[in-house]
């Protein structure tokens, strides 16, 4: 009894040391991406909010991944392969990128926002609006190739709407990865599994954001 016990406290302090871990490598990652992104657009805003800001979302989707992410996946993957007999590690996987990518995804579009938008200007048509937020990565990576769109658009994301457009957009695209005819069940599970990681993180973000979609 004794050594099992031993067992699983050393265990515990693993886990823990790993979270740490997770916790400083992402909050160092972050920081220095949203550093680089405003210094790329010249923006004005203190690094010293930046860095608390920084601070309170990972620390929220650390916390998430400690009590919600990680014993659902265990949970999800384990539940595949004894009652589906499916091999479930790939969308795991791939569902735990999608949820750290999500708790900062309502930020990203920033770089293509208005700053001060008067009542003569014309925003952007809501393809475009939500084309920006589903494709942040790529406007990312033409900010950084120097190439400028000149899309402006007074949309901040922080919504529920936003969000039903990013969780459909990710049941189409585990439909494009997992899918297939005929659909199996274990494909079912596969697909519909990103859309509630991504809902996971989205809504993280929009809890440290004190954003009420209800209202």
């Amino acid at each position: 009894m004794r050594r099992a016990f031993a067992v699983v406290r050393r265990a515990f302090v693993a886990g823990r040391h790993l979270l740490v871990g997770l916790h400083n490598a992402l909050f160092v990652f972050v920081l220095n991406f949203f550093e680089s992104v405003n210094e790329k657009i010249r923006s004005r805003f203190p690094s010293w909010r930046l860095e608390e800001e920084t601070s309170e979302h990972v620390r929220m989707a650390v916390q998430v991944f400690e009590f919600i992410i990680l014993p659902f996946s265990i949970f999800y993957l384990f539940g595949n392969l004894f009652f589906l007999r499916e091999n479930a590690l790939d969308s795991m996987l791939w569902g735990m990128v999608i949820f750290f990518y999500s708790n900062f995804l309502p930020d990203l579009p920033f770089i293509h926002r208005w700053k001060k938008k008067n009542e003569e200007t014309e925003d952007l048509p809501w393809y475009k609006k939500y084309f920006i937020l589903l494709f942040a990565p790529l406007f990312v990576l033409l900010l950084f190739s120097n190439v400028r769109l000149g899309w402006k658009t007074a949309e901040n994301f922080h919504n529920f709407r936003s969000l039903t457009v990013y969780g459909g957009f990710l049941l189409l695209f585990g439909f494009v990865v997992f899918g297939g005819f005929p659909v199996s069940w274990g494909q079912v599970a596969e697909i519909l599994v990103l859309p509630f990681y991504g809902a996971l993180g989205y809504l993280a973000h929009l809890k440290v954001d004190k954003i009420k979609l209800i209202k």
